[in-house]
């Protein structure tokens, strides 16, 4: 990592900030404790070995911290300082959403990131007590791609990249694309029902709490001043 070579606190403080996927380990950290897992799938496009040196370098910076979940291999967790960075890039968000919003381009439409973000982000509670299977269907990938199942049960929201089995509750279906504009706030669940953008079916317990359990978060309301969004 380059330094800007001043002590000038903006500048150090750029240096660790804004320095390629650190902003985004701390979006996925403000969450709550991680595992090196979870955090791999939060960056799809960063490679494991750059993950675990950016890591040591936050943890070296007094960010970040390791933090036991219980399990052999230690999570990570936000210091006093990371979480003081969260307001930042919550505010990075913000200006993202009402300034960069546009037409999504193919690089930039992932489907490992959309699957993660619903997984880690939905509430699973939104249901009840009743166990509810959720099948996505991305109508316009491949058949490799195009079915993805979320078991939610015991709180939890877990991914299923084949079918776990049981009653499926509710069919959603829509293409990519339009999955990651419901999720981004560029059109809003009732709406993409309405005009069948997002086609589903299923329990109407199941209809009624879906857009509940979506649990979009508040940045989704944040609206666009891009002038060809």
């Amino acid at each position: 990592m380059k330094s800007y070579g001043q002590f000038c606190p903006v500048a150090k403080a750029a240096e660790l900030f804004c320095e390629r996927w650190n902003a985004l380990i701390v979006r996925d950290l403000a969450a709550g404790p991680r595992r090196f897992t979870e955090l791999k799938r939060g960056v799809p496009l960063m490679s494991p070995s750059l993950l675990s040196a950016r890591l040591k370098w936050l943890i070296d910076e007094g960010v970040v911290v390791r933090h036991d979940i219980g399990e052999k291999r230690p999570g990570y967790a936000l210091t006093e300082a990371g979480r003081e960075f969260v307001p930042l890039v919550e505010a990075l968000g913000v200006w993202g959403q009402r300034w960069t919003r546009r037409k999504l381009r193919e690089h930039e439409m992932d489907i490992g990131l959309l699957v993660w973000s619903l997984e880690s982000s939905t509430n699973p509670n939104a249901f009840g007590a009743k166990r509810c299977l959720i099948r996505l269907e991305l109508t316009d990938q491949i058949d490799s791609k195009r079915f993805w199942w979320f078991l939610n049960q015991k709180g939890r929201c877990e991914l299923c990249v084949d079918d776990p089995g049981g009653e499926v509750s509710l069919y959603v279906a829509c293409t990519l694309a339009d999955a990651i504009y419901v999720i981004r706030g560029d059109i809003s669940p009732a709406s993409a029902m309405d005009k069948q953008i997002l086609e589903f079916h299923g329990d109407g317990w199941a209809r009624r709490a879906f857009t509940k359990w979506l649990n979009l978060a508040p940045i989704t309301q944040v609206s666009s001043r891009r002038s060809n969004a």
